[in-house]
């Protein structure tokens, strides 16, 4: 990959970057102390992790050291797109923009494409089967000959990441969001692909990386991956617990007048 480029590249990267910090900070501040100050640093979070995955040292080092490479995987692929969605973003613009616009994101939101793209087993496949892909075939190998495959991966990472973690965890509205079975059984299928990958890495290195680095990366993958998926479960049952049939019954009997028996 030529330097010229890739230079360019994280220059426009550094710029969408930045123009999606200031979308949401003016946003949130149109709403006038209305809006969470700790999703504000969420997003803020979540678009450094990007950051740090996509400009400077830890990118260039990526190009030749697996361990780096899997860093990077996990800055935005992983922690990045948990801290993104956590910020809520669409609920934020559904209370900025104007009515017209606002109902034309929620109708984009309701459609039959996005429906079945945000649907756990579909955003499951794309995040967990582009890894498979990614490691056990040429694209590894390409994706550092090549600038735009580069690109291109990088770009599905991003989303993939995204678009799962939305699938599991979102606080946006989401018209026709999956059950909560479904979401926990993918959800627990997800957690074994991802292990069971980064555990194929440490036993098979890509051709032409090193057995110790190799070794590292897969480590990194392995438990800095576990750190995120246990979060992400961790969530999914707390809102679960919090929207499920116990805490509507108690909300219920409350509104009745009967209190809760102590000690339970």
């Amino acid at each position: 990959m030529g330097h010229d480029h890739h230079h360019q590249v994280e220059i426009i990267v550094a710029l969408l970057l930045v123009a999606a910090g200031l979308a949401y900070g003016f946003s949130a501040r149109r709403l006038d102390g209305g809006w969470p100050v700790w999703r504000s640093i969420l997003w803020a979070g979540g678009l450094v992790s990007i950051a740090a995955g996509m400009i400077g040292p830890l990118v260039q080092a990526a190009t030749t050291g697996f361990t780096e490479h899997m860093w990077v995987h996990l800055l935005i692929g992983m922690i990045g797109p948990l801290l993104l969605v956590l910020a809520a973003p669409i609920t934020l613009a559904l209370r900025v923009l104007p009515t017209g616009l606002a109902r034309l994101l929620t109708r984009v939101l309701g459609s039959r494409p996005v429906r079945v793209l945000s649907h756990p087993v579909t955003a499951a496949l794309l995040n967990a089967g582009g890894l498979w892909v990614l490691y056990t075939t040429a694209l590894f190998h390409l994706m550092h000959a090549s600038l735009t495959v580069h690109v291109l991966v990088h770009l599905h990472v991003i989303i993939a990441g995204v678009v799962f973690t939305a699938a599991m965890i979102s606080p946006d509205p989401q018209p026709h969001r999956a059950g909560f079975r479904v979401r926990a059984g993918v959800m627990v299928a997800f957690i074994a692909a991802h292990s069971v990958l980064g555990k194929w890495l440490y036993a098979y290195p890509p051709a032409g990386v090193g057995v110790e680095d190799a070794r590292r990366g897969a480590q990194v993958m392995y438990y800095g991956g576990d750190v995120v998926d246990v979060i992400i479960l961790v969530l999914l049952f707390a809102g679960w617990y919090t929207t499920g049939p116990r805490p509507l019954l108690l909300r219920a009997n409350v509104a009745r007048g009967i209190s809760p028996s102590p000690g339970r």
